[in-house]
């Protein structure tokens, strides 16, 4: 198995190194004509925002739907549109054009899909920058509070535990009593475990400990986090967990003790559309699962997903041990979050500075010899010193910060986050990428939700998952230090 994983990360480390851009050759930091003229043909338009029922959008010829960025649910390889949400919605664009034709023939339907955060989805939908919200939505009575449903394409979903190799053993519900279970708070996970918590304490059990999970991460995230050990337990739609269990071979699905067990799944459309909702329902019924077109969307997607590392493995963990010093030392100079940088040392190398790639990067940080002896980065020696490695590494990634990054609109965060796909991607592909999302109506301060999605669309998804994976593994390490400090603060409580 160890085998396995080292020949899959050197794979990977073949694919990253050739975007490696050397010191002396980091491009202006404004586009030229040419750059420029390359992003305008792939700015989608953005309409304004517009609220009306299904005959307001016939009149616009246009059904926006708003969708999470989600490798599930719709994602964006170099242009090419992809996932459940969106075959849904190009069926539905077709179902329109057949059931309710213009009498002008040259007259078509169109649907449009707008990828927000998924934290976002029923705001923006309220807000009139939708007509529908998709993404697997499952009915609930909070949301029921603010928008409607359609017609449910699946009923009788089962919300399952999932855990993986390192986690605390569950055979049945109860058994979750003071353990750790992650899931986003705008989930409905999050409401039905709340629910849970209430009758756990009634019949006097240990609460559920509920860890918030970052928003930015979907269900498919948390997955490979709990497949790797990374987190203790989450709580996911069975569909989604079935499908990803192909690929994710350490996942343990807990089908027998649901959360719930009668969960809808629908589309969200705003209140008081009556017109849009009748329309859909006639859509639904041809469309739901069960339907020949809804069983050939199951397990459609489950694919060219990279593995994510356990990075709190005991033995990662002893290297994380010698080399957080490292880290902190390097990052504290150069103005970066220690842990931050740890992550990406390890999506790059595993944090192992015996790793070299076939085109001549080297150590912790996979720099080319080359770049860190630029006179701009001007360290030697980085193949035989991890220290020096990581020096150089920290001091690059501070010179692409500085110089395409000095923007007071970023916070530390997403600095560090476009720092990293200028790292891998290149400098030139980061101004693109910011550019193509300010042109397209998106946030070119805020990576996650909005230049990622320009990121997917000049690149590919190479760099999106390189940042994603550093991000996943971050939120690993934040928690396993905040465990050891919070265990470090009872030993001190109780020492006298």
């Amino acid at each position: 198995m160890k085998s396995l994983k080292t020949l899959a990360w050197l794979l990977s480390l073949t694919l990253l190194v050739g975007r490696c851009v050397w010191a002396e050759d980091l491009p202006s930091v404004e586009l030229s004509a040419s750059e420029e003229a390359e992003v305008e043909s792939m700015v989608l338009p953005v309409p304004a925002a517009w609220k009306g029922d299904f005959e307001g959008m016939r009149e616009r010829r246009l059904v926006r739907i708003l969708v999470p960025y989600s490798k599930t649910f719709y994602a964006v390889d170099r242009g090419r549109q992809r996932g459940i949400a969106y075959e849904i919605g190009r069926a539905l664009e077709g179902w329109l054009n057949k059931n309710h034709p213009y009498k002008n023939k040259s007259l078509q339907w169109r649907v449009a899909f707008f990828p927000v955060d998924r934290g976002e989805l029923l705001d923006k939908l309220v807000a009139g920058e939708g007509d529908i919200a998709a993404g697997g939505l499952a009915i609930t009575d909070k949301r029921q509070q603010s928008v409607d449903f359609s017609t449910p394409f699946a009923s009788g979903v089962r919300e399952v535990v999932v855990t993986g190799p390192k986690s605390d053993k569950i055979e049945k519900l109860d058994d979750l009593a003071g353990k750790e279970v992650m899931v986003r708070p705008s989930s409905s996970y999050y409401e039905h475990l709340i629910e849970l918590n209430a009758s756990f304490r009634e019949r006097g059990l240990e609460p559920i400990v509920i860890k918030p999970a970052d928003e930015n991460l979907e269900s498919e995230d948390l997955l490979e986090m709990v497949n790797a050990g990374l987190v203790n337990a989450i709580v996911v739609d069975r569909y989604i967990a079935d499908s990803w269990n192909s690929m994710l071979k350490n996942l343990v699905i807990h089908v027998d003790m649901p959360v719930r067990d009668d969960v809808q799944l629908a589309w969200a459309v705003r209140k008081d559309s009556p017109q849009l909702l009748k329309a859909l329902d006639g859509f639904v019924k041809t469309h739901k699962l069960g339907t020949t077109f809804g069983n050939s969307l199951r397990n459609k997607y489950v694919k060219n997903s990279k593995a994510l590392y356990d990075a709190t493995d005991e033995e990662e963990l002893k290297r994380f041990a010698e080399l957080v010093g490292l880290f902190e030392k390097h990052a504290g100079t150069y103005d970066f979050d220690y842990l931050m940088l740890m992550a990406q040392g390890f999506q790059e190398s595993q944090l192992d500075q015996k790793a070299r790639s076939h085109r001549g990067a080297v150590g912790v940080m996979q720099l080319m010899p080359s770049t860190a002896a630029d006179p701009s980065v001007g360290i030697a020696e980085i193949d035989k010193s991890a220290d020096r490695n990581i020096e150089a590494g920290s001091k690059y990634m501070r010179l692409l910060a500085d110089k395409y990054l000095n923007d007071p609109g970023l916070t530390p965060m997403n600095r560090t986050l476009m720092t990293f796909a200028a790292y891998n991607a290149g400098p030139g592909n980061l101004r693109k990428f910011r550019r193509l999302a300010e042109k397209s109506g998106l946030d070119k301060n805020v990576w996650f939700g909005n230049v990622e999605h320009a990121a997917a669309r000049v690149v590919g998804r190479e760099t999106v998952d390189y940042v994603g994976n550093i991000y996943k593994y971050y939120v690993a390490y934040k928690l396993s230090r905040d465990k050891e400090m919070a265990k470090a603060r009872n030993v001190n409580a109780v020492t006298p």
